[in-house]
């Protein structure tokens, strides 16, 4: 099978030939079709999170693809099935995150892509009771920005708590942003799209959003207040001066939901503010099994579009380069259904 592989942090990923994996007990072998780019995996080629992968490896925590091989012990899975990959590949199922319905903070968790190979080859490896089936209907290039992408996004306005007429800011509108304009939509929101190029900011009206601002030319914090200030705020943007706009444009409150996880940097929040206006700061990191279902499910009876474009997996250096220089629109899925 042909796989983009990592082998040092900062240079070009290598596609190489590599013998197709065998799946052990609890695991499933998919023959890939699509898989999505996301930021994360940047991070990963280049090693400059705290925590870091060890090449070699293969990333990737957006493949979807066929069913081809079941392990020992997998049941309610079926050969020819569509599954998805996402980035919590497996828990431990019994610390307390886990049986509370936070498998996401489990400190046990692999994720694909990072801890064990993912999804940017021919082939590749799951937790059987992790990978989630596809619903009918819903396209292997839809469903990988969903599998990362979309649940993330879903899941920061589920940690929200957004309600219907409430003003949420979106900071940030490409992969995941113009997602996440659709999920506030549905939730009854008044939305507010940030960012910082024409075509995104168009895309974000396009989608519903309520008020578009242009953070090169507008104060984001002021344009918020002049609205009531916003209930809660997304940051999606891999930017500090980002972060910091959203948060002084909520009202009092308001949450600031943190998704956006840029190499280094940190935030200052005025601790009189927030105290005295009673606003929260709070991280949100992909979502759950639950989540991922309920996405595709959205997805299923045509609640929201997907924004992509497909291009072959002999590209992504080129196509990292491009998500770096801020030239996609919003999601790239690399096509690797069989003969293309």
């Amino acid at each position: 099978m042909k796989a983009a592989v990592v082998r040092a942090f900062g240079e070009p990923l290598v596609i190489e030939e590599r013998p197709d994996p065998a799946p052990g007990p609890g695991q499933i072998r998919i023959r890939v079709e699509a898989s999505g780019l996301c930021h994360t995996d940047i991070h990963a080629a280049h090693g400059d999170w705290p925590v870091k992968p060890s090449p070699p490896f293969v990333p990737g925590h957006e493949g979807v693809g066929i069913v081809e091989e079941l392990g020992a012990g997998v049941a309610h899975l079926s050969l020819g099935q569509r599954v998805a990959v996402p980035w919590l590949g497996k828990a431990c199922g019994r610390c307390e995150h886990c049986l509370s319905g936070w498998e996401t903070l489990c400190e046990q968790q692999i994720n694909t892509g990072y801890g064990c190979d993912g999804g940017y080859a021919e082939k590749m490896l799951a937790w059987g009771d992790f990978a989630q089936p596809v619903p009918d209907g819903v396209s292997a290039v839809d469903a990988a920005p969903l599998t990362c992408a979309g649940v993330t996004t879903y899941k920061a306005l589920k940690v929200a708590g957004v309600r219907p007429s409430q003003l949420v800011a979106i900071s940030g509108v490409g992969g995941l942003g113009h997602l996440a304009v659709q999920y506030a939509k549905i939730a009854g929101a008044t939305v507010a799209a940030i960012d910082v190029t024409d075509d995104k900011l168009e895309l974000a009206a396009e989608l519903g959003a309520d008020l578009v601002i242009d953070a090169r030319k507008q104060d984001v914090a002021e344009v918020l207040k002049e609205h009531g200030g916003a209930h809660a705020a997304i940051a999606l943007a891999v930017n500090e001066a980002a972060f910091t706009a959203v948060n002084a444009g909520l009202r009092r409150g308001g949450k600031l939901v943190m998704v956006a996880l840029p190499a280094h940097g940190t935030i200052q929040v005025p601790i009189f503010d927030t105290v005295l206006n009673g606003t929260s700061v709070i991280g949100s990191i992909v979502g759950t099994r639950q989540d991922l279902a309920e996405v595709f499910d959205l997805h299923a009876a045509g609640r929201t579009r997907v924004i992509s474009e497909t291009r072959p997996l002999s590209s992504v250096n080129e196509s990292i380069e491009d998500v770096l220089r801020g030239q996609v629109k919003a999601r790239i899925v690399f096509d690797l259904a069989p003969g293309r």
